[in-house]
């Protein structure tokens, strides 16, 4: 038996590659495929199945694509309905792989098909779940993305999920490993731990959901507690999942046309196309094409994607370091966003060298925003979460956070200088990005985050642990 997990940092989702026997099984793949079809033939083993926990708004499964470069069947569980062929599943049905079996629980709560893959030994031992968004390791699934299904409300999702919890997953000896779709950094929960895999019985130790004595209402209430607004992109991607997609090697065929700097601006001008410059946020702010976005590739790059450009049918074309364009075209495709027309050939300097018009982004250390704040009483904003404003920030700044900037534009000043600054450089500069785009000239971003600025001796607020926010 082999189970491995394969965790992509940027998503903070964790596919599954189960073998035995020659018998492969996939769970909540990722949009490119692959990396699976060579792992089997590795191993010299066929994929079976493909099973799906359910349809994902965080990111565009591989599962379409997978079955048909393998003739692998799709599995969901009860209540799917996908466009595409497909088995659904009922609750406590058993599939064989090898020597291995897995059982289908239904678990719904976070969706209504949401369901949890039990792996059992070649004994018939319970030895792993497969969770999804039903269970992560500190939380469990937010309640609140399948409202629109008929007159659920998210207390109604919270309900069945409670039950699914205690009446599923919750009796299973504690010994079974927990594998989760997801870690600390996605959207689809609220209080992840940093692991990604554990054991059952620590989880009923440490998981606050999933406390003996609690009660339905009182998990109702601490589940739908703090939950921020989903990112705009998250139906969108159910709707890929449900109904299918383009190939992603066409995508990447489209994607990647190389375009000189005046074929570039062309395109940019007849498509409406955002230019979306995936560098570093140093190289950026040293100079950029106007008007174009940063969101650069070495942070949360997808998932703030989605978040701040939110539909997935946008024109984009690309400004990236050589040798990483197919790279980006691939990570906005996991999101959903296969419209990415072509990038800039020879990167920025040949805009540069084209004599092209140029922007850049002012920079102040923390110890300059000390001087600034001292002698000038300067203007901060600070676009970290609500969270991590509330825990620690600057006596003076006003929180601004990356997600909603849009919200926020008319409480930047039109007429004075004015400091950005997020955690560590890479949201402000996302930001300045957004505002410059808008019109907006008047910032400077901060370099080092708010590390350097506390280090720096500026005032900061007391500091409260975020678990008691």
């Amino acid at each position: 038996m082999k189970v491995e997990q394969i965790y992509t940092g940027c998503l903070a989702q964790g596919a599954y590659y189960i073998e035995s026997k020659g018998e492969v099984a996939i769970i909540d793949p990722l949009r490119e495929v692959h990396p699976y079809i060579k792992r089997a033939k590795l191993d010299d083993a066929k994929i079976k199945y493909i099973f799906e926990t359910h349809f994902h708004a965080d990111f565009v499964s591989g599962h379409v694509t997978l079955a048909k470069e393998t003739g692998a069947p799709i599995i969901y569980g009860p209540n799917a309905n996908p466009s595409f062929d497909a088995i659904t599943a009922e609750d406590n049905q058993e599939f064989k792989l090898g020597d291995l079996t897995i059982k289908v629980l239904h678990t719904p709560g976070h969706t209504m098909e949401s369901t949890t893959y039990l792996l059992k030994d070649e004994n018939g031992k319970d030895y792993a779940i497969f969770s999804g968004d039903t269970l992560f390791l500190g939380d469990v699934g937010r309640p609140d993305l399948a409202q629109k299904m008929g007159e659920l409300t998210e207390r109604d999702l919270a309900g069945y999920l409670y039950d699914s919890l205690r009446e599923k997953i919750m009796p299973l000896a504690d010994d079974v490993i927990v594998y989760p779709a997801h870690g600390a950094g996605s959207a689809c929960g609220k209080n992840m731990m940093k692991e990604t895999v554990d054991t059952l019985g620590n989880q009923k130790k440490m998981n606050y959901a999933l406390r003996a004595d609690m009660t339905k209402d009182e998990f109702i209430e601490e589940v739908i507690e703090g939950l921020l607004p989903p990112p705009q992109y998250f139906p969108l991607n159910v709707k890929m999942n449900k109904e299918g997609y383009e190939d992603i090697k066409t995508v990447l065929e489209r994607g990647t046309r190389a375009l000189s700097p005046k074929e570039f601006e062309a395109a940019a001008n007849e498509t409406g196309a955002i230019v979306l410059d995936v560098r570093h946020q140093d190289d950026y702010a040293k100079g950029h094409i106007p008007r174009s976005i940063f969101i650069g590739l070495d942070g949360s790059f997808a998932p703030w994607v989605g978040a701040l450009i939110a539909d997935v049918q946008q024109p984009i074309l690309l400004v990236a370091p050589k040798g990483l364009e197919e790279e980006a075209v691939t990570r906005l495709s996991r999101v959903g966003f296969d419209n990415t027309l072509g990038y800039l050939k020879g990167g920025f300097e040949a805009w540069k060298k084209a004599s092209m018009e140029y922007d850049t982004v002012s920079q102040v250390n923390s110890e300059e925003l000390k001087d600034a704040i001292e002698k000038e009483n300067a203007t901060v904003f600070d676009v970290r979460k609500p969270s991590e404003y509330l825990s620690e920030h600057v006596l003076t700044a006003h929180n601004t956070p990356l997600d909603f900037l849009n919200d926020h534009l008319s409480e930047f000043p039109e007429n004075k200088p004015f400091y950005v600054h997020c955690a560590g450089g890479y949201r402000s500069m996302i930001a300045s990005s957004i505002l410059k785009s808008r019109g907006i000239h008047n910032l400077i971003d901060v370099t080092g985050g708010f590390k350097e600025i506390k280090e720096s001796g500026i005032p900061v607020s007391d500091y409260v642990c975020p678990s008691t926010l």
